[in-house]
């Protein structure tokens, strides 16, 4: 590929906001999320900043934003194409196996990005290194990987040598000890890590004029039905998961603190009570 401008594809998932308590069921089968405010999963917008980014600096020529769930994603999609992203594609996942956040394993969301992918004739893919939820951390790998082509993880800064000629990006990723610097070759993945930028807030003329944008819903299994003879991975998408979440556990709260009158007393409590040294 050589071309002026890209294509970016852009995925997104909806979390419970991160400065929410969160509460476990009483039964431990899962997360009390009834009536909690949930909102784009922080990586995730900080991918869709920098695909805005790329827009506006006339990089990028078409941002697509996608997300994976059920009909409250219509919500952070509209927000999405408040922040500047161009159109946006919703798979429904409603009355269906996969409605469930602990059977959408990041295997069958990073299928359903490849055909999405191919669809949209998407040069990038830019996504969150990993939802703060489940924090598996391991959907661009896969989708990398299914759609073979190279990819870019932790990315802590993205740029480009030749603005004429978009064929490779620049791609600072933080690594244990330091920084590394990778060229990637178009088309590509990269998911974004907390450094890459910092994410806008949406203006009240960008969220009005977010309505007249296209936003494509389909349900899973009519999507999986359209696209399985050309893309035959996609009947895997209704099968059983292979992982079962067994429980969940909250944390203990945190004991209250002691004074202690000096150093050796603080040594000994260390060493003898909470034994860490």
């Amino acid at each position: 590929m050589a071309e002026s401008t890209i294509r970016i594809l852009v995925a997104i998932k909806r979390v419970i906001d991160p400065y929410v308590a969160i509460r476990v069921k009483d039964d431990n089968s899962g997360i009390d999320d009834h009536n909690v405010k949930k909102t784009i999963n922080p990586f995730c917008a900080i991918a869709l900043e920098q695909a805005v980014q790329f827009k506006e600096q006339g990089i990028a020529s078409e941002v697509v934003v996608v997300c994976i769930g059920d009909d409250s994603c219509n919500e952070s999609l509209r927000t999405a194409l408040a922040l500047g992203a161009d159109s946006a594609i919703h798979i429904n996942t409603n009355q269906t196996e996969s409605d469930d956040v602990t059977n959408i394993t990041p295997l069958k969301i990073a299928m359903l990005l490849s055909v999405l992918t191919i669809q949209n004739k998407s040069d990038v893919v830019l996504m969150g290194k990993q939802s703060i939820d489940g924090d598996n951390n391991q959907t661009p790998q896969m989708l990398a990987g299914i759609l073979d082509c190279p990819q870019a993880t932790y990315a802590s800064e993205i740029n480009y040598d030749n603005p004429s000629i978009l064929d490779e990006l620049i791609v600072t990723r933080e690594v244990d000890g330091g920084l590394e610097t990778l060229a990637v070759k178009v088309p590509c993945v990269i998911s974004c890590d907390l450094r890459l930028n910092t994410p806008r807030f949406a203006s009240l003329p960008n969220i009005m004029k977010a309505k007249a944008k296209p936003l494509t819903s389909i349900s899973l299994q009519e999507f999986i039905e359209k696209n399985s003879v050309q893309y035959p991975s996609l009947e895997n998408l209704i099968k059983t998961t292979s992982q079962t979440i067994l429980h969940y556990n909250a944390p203990k709260p945190r004991t209250a603190g002691v004074m202690v009158d000096n150093v050796d007393a603080l040594i000994d409590k260390l060493s003898h009570e909470v034994k860490v040294i």
